[in-house]
């Protein structure tokens, strides 16, 4: 072999040497972006969100006011025993010292409730859209109102969802239907849940009634994810370069390094 040839494989191996350097370095590096302090990072709990608009007067063949709100809660709890009724903590413009289930009364109830669900557009059977409607009857002539509604998954806790405005009801007149549009944003996921309605009086906040699940199966075993997990199905035809668990910057980097080997090759060449 000629000095020539010798020196020039030297090269070689001293250049590839520093390019399996820089790759053990790389994954080293993603290895590490996983952890802290030398431990496993744990993922916080998903925030729930959630966007709504309500229709006060002609049930689902009325014009919603154009608004819509955007109600923000903490992780969906799923662990434990569910109530037969949950209690809202009540407002500050209420007395806090009140608890709404000292209240309940039985002049108020709710009548009915149907639910339509929509926009699944993975096309898996679970939806992220809940049209709510209920009709809610009193005694009396008229009285102002507002609900909370709650989302159960898989037989857990409840967790409030959405809350409606302050309405009034009429006796047992059907006209005062009132229905919540919901889309779930994040935070649920995919599953079965049970839903439930407590109303409370407007004035004091107290309690009056609630309608769930066990009182109609329409608020039962609803097939709901958020729009997050509601992911369309794309097919397509794409060619991924897999390096174990190094993942995508040492793929990259190899990808790289190899353009440089070929480049640097063909200059040695000329």
């Amino acid at each position: 072999m000629s000095t020539r040839s010798a020196t020039t494989n030297s090269r070689w191996l001293h250049l590839i040497s520093a390019i399996v350097v820089l790759l053990a370095i790389s994954v080293s590096t993603e290895g590490l972006a996983a952890t802290e302090g030398g431990n496993p990072v744990e993922s916080q709990p998903e925030k729930r969100s959630s966007v709504t608009s309500q229709i006060g007067k002609g049930g689902r063949s009325g014009n919603a006011d154009g608004r819509s709100t955007t109600d923000e809660y903490d992780a969906l709890r799923t662990g434990g025993e569910r109530s037969n009724r949950t209690i809202r903590q009540l407002s500050s413009k209420f007395d806090s010292t009140v608890s709404a289930a000292q209240s309940t009364s039985f002049d108020f109830w709710i009548y009915d409730a149907s639910v339509i669900l929509f926009s699944d557009d993975d096309n898996d059977g679970h939806f992220y859209g809940i049209d709510l409607l209920f009709d809610a009857d009193t005694v009396y002539s008229v009285a102002e109102v507002y609900a909370v509604v709650y989302l159960s998954y898989e037989g857990g806790p409840w967790n409030e969802y959405a809350v409606t405005e302050d309405f009034s009801i009429f006796g047992a007149s059907s006209s005062d239907e009132y229905v919540l549009i919901t889309e779930l944003m994040s935070g649920y996921p995919t599953g079965d849940y049970d839903l439930l309605i407590e109303m409370f009086d407007a004035y004091d906040g107290s309690f009056l009634a609630g309608f769930g699940p066990g009182d109609t199966p329409e608020l039962a075993f609803l097939p709901l994810e958020d729009f997050n997990r509601d992911e369309p199905v794309v097919t397509e035809v794409s060619v991924a370069v897999s390096h174990g668990s190094g993942g995508g910057s040492a793929g990259s980097a190899f990808i790289a390094a190899l353009f440089t080997l070929i480049l640097l090759r063909q200059r040695c060449r000329c």
